[in-house]
């Protein structure tokens, strides 16, 4: 498809969940490539702290994805600073609860999908609209190698990530013909706080840079689906095709029950009692 070409020097970025791991790595890269970055998270002193990094090619505002009231006023913030429209959204906010699905909390379900798919819905209904009217723009919504291939220990989670696949993949078809694009980046596990603890076996991990790298890509290729590595998506749309008594033997060779049994209890607290506090 043919979208409208976006400029990323002096171009303007917002990206959500931006004061550590992939959010900030994102910002680091966006600025790189000459583009202006509007980092958003829920820490409003770590996110003004890491804009402090870009000096005055940035800026850090308190935001909370799931209050939409909230997520309007980080984006006028962001026109307000640069003084023109938005070219780029990331939805990179997320969180990462793990427990068997029979003993997580109601609490802490509604948390994951008020964050990681309301997150989501949020942004694009504030940002489209003026980029629809624009006739540009570009959306990039986070989602993870667990939105196409379901883990134990992580169901929850598992369904917030298949929402924003489906949610990414249909928005996307009702912007045609209007020069606006959405696309999804499905990273494996990356190595940030929000796998920490969790032994992930022979399953592919990935650096936050290596994930930043593929959304400013997304900016030029304007692809749907861009996973990191790039054969892991290859594999679970293949895994959709094959015997589930294959299947069942790859994921067990793979530790798909990491999430449950293969956990170090004292360093996954830090990030569990963190997202609980929210």
């Amino acid at each position: 498809m043919s979208y409208p070409k976006i400029e990323l020097e002096g171009a303007l970025v917002a990206i959500t969940g931006a004061a550590r791991g992939i959010g900030l790595a994102t910002a680091r890269a966006f600025v790189a490539a000459g583009a202006r970055v509007a980092l958003g998270d829920l820490d409003e002193a770590l996110v003004v702290q890491a804009a402090a990094e870009f000096g005055d090619r940035a800026m850090g505002h308190a935001l909370d994805v799931t209050d939409k009231d909230s997520y309007a006023r980080f984006l006028d913030a962001a026109v307000d600073w640069h003084g023109r429209p938005l070219d780029v959204l990331v939805n990179n906010a997320g969180v990462m609860p793990n427990a068997p699905f029979l003993e997580q909390s109601d609490r802490i379900d509604r948390l994951t999908m008020d964050v990681n798919v309301y997150g989501v819905i949020h942004g694009m209904r504030l940002a489209l609209p003026a980029m629809v009217e624009r006739g540009y723009g570009h959306v990039v919504n986070v989602a993870s190698l667990a939105g196409k291939f379901p883990l134990k220990g992580l169901a929850v989670y598992n369904a917030s990530k298949f929402a924003v696949v489906g949610l990414s993949a249909a928005t996307r078809l009702e912007m045609d013909g209007t020069g606006v694009s959405v696309s999804t980046v499905l990273p494996s596990a990356v190595r940030t706080e929000l796998s920490s603890g969790i032994d992930v076996g022979i399953l592919p991990t990935v650096e936050p840079e290596d994930i930043a790298a593929a959304v400013v890509r997304t900016v030029k290729t304007r692809a749907a689906e861009t996973s990191v590595p790039s054969y892991v998506g290859v594999a679970a749309n293949a895994a959709t095709l094959l015997p589930e008594s294959l299947i069942r033997l790859v994921r067990k060779a793979a530790h798909d029950d990491a999430a449950i049994n293969r956990v170090d209890d004292d360093v996954r607290r830090v990030y569990l009692d963190r997202i609980e506090k929210q």
